[in-house]
């Protein structure tokens, strides 16, 4: 079964669930690997704060969470 992105996630959440999702985050040069409000972003507080293309990240997310789950 097809894991989704749940519009609620943490960003801590994700990667904790989701090791990939750590590249994901550290090639765009995202700070939220250690970082205590991870705990508190979802995908679109870190994109906005980031200045990133919240769309594209979400892709880029859930095809990580795809290969995980493989």
């Amino acid at each position: 079964m097809k894991r989704k992105l749940n519009d609620d996630a943490t960003m801590d959440g994700i990667m904790r669930e989701t090791p990939a999702a750590i590249r994901v985050v550290l090639q765009r040069g995202m700070l939220c690997v250690g970082c205590p409000i991870a705990s508190f972003h979802t995908v679109s507080d870190a994109a906005r704060e980031h200045e990133s293309d919240e769309d594209q990240l979400r892709r880029d997310l859930e095809s990580a969470i795809e290969r995980d789950a493989n």
